[in-house]
């Protein structure tokens, strides 16, 4: 069991091994984003307080807040944080729950499948294109949609095959360390 803690451990029978790197890579893209997000808002106020503003700021804060909602949408994909019908989902057992936990996952694979293709003509649209005032092509911001469609179907395809294979109704495994799992039934929902 991987003891690294940016890769979630909670519902592992949904999660191939060879992905836990890439969880790995997203949390720690995760982290980037949001810290050059804050710093570049702060620094933003900063020069705009002191009379001397950088326009430039504008970009970069807008480049680190578009991969940071994609990149963060990805992986909560991966760790089942996302939009999901949870509540439904885990109300229900046997053949009512794999139905729901497929449907739902085939409804995000859809979006997915659709964001990865409209993501793509928007993407090559962009290049005719410019942000100011460095003249970088929009194309460079709208890479993220199809890229993080293409991780959040990957994800998603994880979730069926394993969910089908093992099942999706597991009993949650304790997240820390002296902690006991609850039975399906016991968890209050």
């Amino acid at each position: 069991m991987s003891t690294d803690v940016l890769v979630l451990q909670r519902q592992r029978h949904l999660k191939w091994r060879a992905l836990d790197g890439l969880e790995k890579l997203l949390m720690w893209l995760c982290g980037v984003t949001l810290l050059g997000f804050t710093t570049s808002v702060m620094l933003d106020i900063v020069t705009r307080t002191i009379g001397h503003p950088w326009l430039w700021l504008q970009e970069v804060t807008s480049t680190f807040f578009m991969y940071g909602i994609f990149v963060g949408a990805a992986v909560a994909t991966r760790r089942n944080d996302h939009l999901y019908l949870t509540a439904v989902a885990e109300a229900l057992h046997g053949t009512a729950r794999i139905v729901v936990e497929v449907v739902i996952r085939l409804v995000v694979l859809g979006v997915a499948l659709c964001m990865i293709y409209f993501g793509y003509i928007n993407f090559l649209r962009g290049f005719g294109s410019f942000r100011m005032p460095s003249l970088t092509p929009i194309a460079s911001l709208y890479a993220a949609i199809p890229l993080s469609a293409a991780l959040i179907a990957l994800f998603t395809v994880e979730q069926l095959v394993n969910g089908l294979r093992n099942g999706f109704d597991f009993p949650e495994e304790p997240t820390m360390p002296g902690e006991t799992a609850l039975p399906l039934g016991d968890r209050g929902i």
